[in-house]
């Protein structure tokens, strides 16, 4: 297990005001979820969008960051 994590755990969010959001990727259609992460990329459970890397590319399609945008589910 990498222990170059990015972001926190979902326990360590105390800020409940805040719902998680979910981006989409604007050529592919892949989602990332901000509570869901994406641990396989060492992307912790409950990592912010803006906190996300800006050198993190889609994993499907390899868009960058700025081809995602924000979407309601």
């Amino acid at each position: 297990m990498s222990t170059n994590n990015i972001g926190t755990n979902l326990s360590d969010n105390s800020n409940q005001d805040n719902e998680f959001k979910t981006w989409m990727c604007l050529i592919c259609g892949w989602m990332y979820d901000e509570a869901a992460g994406l641990p396989d990329e060492g992307i912790l459970p409950g990592t912010r969008w803006h906190d996300v890397p800006m050198n993190w590319t889609c994993p499907e399609c390899g868009a960058r960051k700025e081809d995602f945008e924000m979407v309601v589910i």
